[in-house]
């Protein structure tokens, strides 16, 4: 029998490094495709000397062409946080998108199962809590958040349209807010800016008043979740995420805990359509997948500050890192 293959787009970046990794670890060879925009190659550079790992530096809006048989196209490719698709709006658009479009017609050429790792910002700033996977969402197009939410949300109709009209075997997964080593230091999401903060012994900064909620799911909880849905028939959206919630603000004075920080916290305008809650009703993958999560947050918080320790610009507080360059580059795989 020949070793499964499989090909993770955006495979360089903080999800799907670890995906990459625990694909890996499972038996498959792994093709890595990232047009480093967000990603580095950094986070998977530990992964080349294994030969059943190819890095390619790719970009998923143009022509993907990957020789040889695959038997499952993970798609992560997209930027993921606020701070970078509001400067790459017009790509995190194409992404998901065109970027979809041309990950599904691999998955369909290759007859492989294909996995969209969507996300809760599907259901924008939700008026049903928690949200379970037929509430419909609360969403605005038109706001700074759009580009994001409407891309996720085209990539999940383009799915279902490939796998109610091509018979390609799709899933969706809908991912909550994940966190853990390899995020980049200054994304502009909340905890790695709360870490960077704290260890720098800088103020925190928090959004409004701090009220509003989060479920932070640590990662290896979540790759477990992504593999498990992988591997079954099921066709989604499933979430995918804990359902521990906490505010914001508690999150910020948690951090200062584990950090032994004396930072002070700072309260900084609430960006525009902000959620106000955020809690996955995650009853269908417990029953279907058998998945929760079982890495407790402080845990979690723990060793993903222990990280960040290591990770030198944490520690310097003004320059922000250029993009790095791939280890391999290429235009085909």
């Amino acid at each position: 029998m020949r070793t499964r293959r499989a090909v993770v787009t955006g495979g360089a970046g903080f999800l799907g490094s670890h995906l990459c990794h625990r694909l890996l670890q499972q038996g498959y060879e792994v093709v890595c495709l990232d047009d480093f925009c967000t990603g580095s190659s950094a986070n998977v550079e530990h992964l080349l000397e294994d030969r059943r790992f190819r890095l390619v530096r790719a970009d998923v809006t143009d022509y993907i062409h990957v020789s040889g048989p695959v038997d499952a196209v993970l798609h992560l490719a997209s930027p993921a946080s606020p701070i970078d698709y509001l400067q790459l709006p017009l790509h995190t658009l194409k992404v998901g998108s065109i970027g979809t479009l041309h990950s599904l017609g691999l998955a369909k050429d290759k007859n492989a199962r294909f996995l969209l790792a969507s996300t809760s910002e599907s259901y924008g700033d939700p008026l049903v809590h928690p949200q379970p996977e037929s509430y419909w969402g609360n969403v605005n197009p038109v706001g700074p958040r759009g580009v994001y939410d409407e891309a996720k949300r085209f990539a999940e109709a383009a799915t279902m349209a490939y796998r109610n009209a091509r018979g390609v075997d799709t899933a969706i997964a809908r991912i909550f807010n994940t966190f853990g080593p390899r995020m980049r230091p200054r994304d502009g999401r909340a905890i790695p800016t709360f870490i960077g903060q704290a260890l720098r012994g800088e103020p925190l900064t928090v959004a409004g008043d701090g009220s509003q909620t989060r479920s932070v799911c640590y990662v290896d909880d979540l790759i477990e979740g992504l593999l498990r849905l992988l591997h079954s028939d099921l066709a989604g959206p499933v979430n995918i995420g804990n359902c521990g919630e906490m505010s914001v603000l508690d999150l910020a004075y948690l951090i200062i805990d584990l950090t032994g920080s004396r930072s002070e916290i700072v309260f900084v305008e609430r960006p525009q359509d902000d959620p106000t809650v955020r809690r996955p009703d995650i009853t269908l993958a417990r029953a279907s997948l058998g998945w929760e999560p079982v890495v407790d947050v402080r845990d979690g918080l723990q060793r993903t500050i222990d990280w960040f320790r290591n990770q030198s610009l944490v520690l310097e507080p003004t320059s922000v890192p250029a993009p790095s360059q791939p280890l391999t580059v290429s235009g085909m795989a």
